[in-house]
């Protein structure tokens, strides 16, 4: 399989070339565009009952779409993702990927869809009880809105509710106030995310959350 992501960074988008046999995984309404004699099969995102928890806790799809090469010449198919920003790959090596809802776009065969308990903290801000986790080895492609950044943290790393886009599983996270309570409200910055443990992590540099806060007074 070939891939180019092109238009970075604001308008990205993946321009995916299947050999014959080829397959590759995308999130439901993903697909802009694609060869007439790529087949595709919706199946439940990791299974029916995976499937219901990351659609009902987790904000994520019920469904996924596999796109498969069946004839004997390469074909194009592109994905994207709804919001304006940057996409990005990581090369699973046997290794596994958090993702907050909305993030994750595709995978390639090799990859497993799976749930992690996220805990109340993370559904007190407003991401959901489960988060989507993707493992084994292989190719999977994410999205953000906005630019995106990976960090390595060692210890304690703050950011603010909304920024954060993956992170590997060993990383706790606890939902915190970023002052006191006063000072939280004068500040606006309001939840933030206490993130603990060694690991790699992606953050966004816009907040969904703060579009709709910026926008709501002045659509009424």
């Amino acid at each position: 399989m070939k891939y180019d992501i092109r238009y970075k960074p604001a308008f990205s988008a993946i321009f995916v070339t299947l050999n014959p046999g080829e397959s590759i995984t995308a999130e439901a309404g993903a697909m802009t565009s694609m060869d007439a004699q790529i087949s595709m099969k919706t199946e439940f995102s990791g299974g029916l009952i995976s499937g219901l928890l990351k659609n009902f806790f987790g904000g994520e799809s019920l469904f996924v779409n596999v796109f498969t090469n069946n004839t004997q010449r390469p074909l194009d198919l592109v994905l994207t993702q709804s919001t304006i920003g940057d996409i990005a790959r990581i090369d699973l090596k046997e290794g596994e990927i958090c993702f907050q809802p909305g993030a994750y776009i595709a995978h390639t065969p090799g990859v497993k869809m799976g749930l992690q308990w996220a805990g109340f903290n993370s559904w007190i801000s407003g991401e959901g009880l489960f988060k989507l986790r993707l493992s084994g080895r292989g190719e999977v492609f994410f999205g953000a809105y906005g630019g995106l950044t990976p960090k390595t943290i060692n210890g304690e790393f703050i950011v603010d509710s909304g920024h954060l886009v993956a992170y590997e599983p060993g990383i706790q996270m606890k939902v915190g106030l970023a002052g006191g309570l006063l000072g939280s409200m004068k500040s606006g910055e309001g939840l933030i995310n206490r993130l603990s443990g060694r690991g790699l992590i992606y953050l966004q540099s816009r907040s969904v959350e703060g579009l709709v806060r910026y926008l709501r007074p002045k659509i009424r």
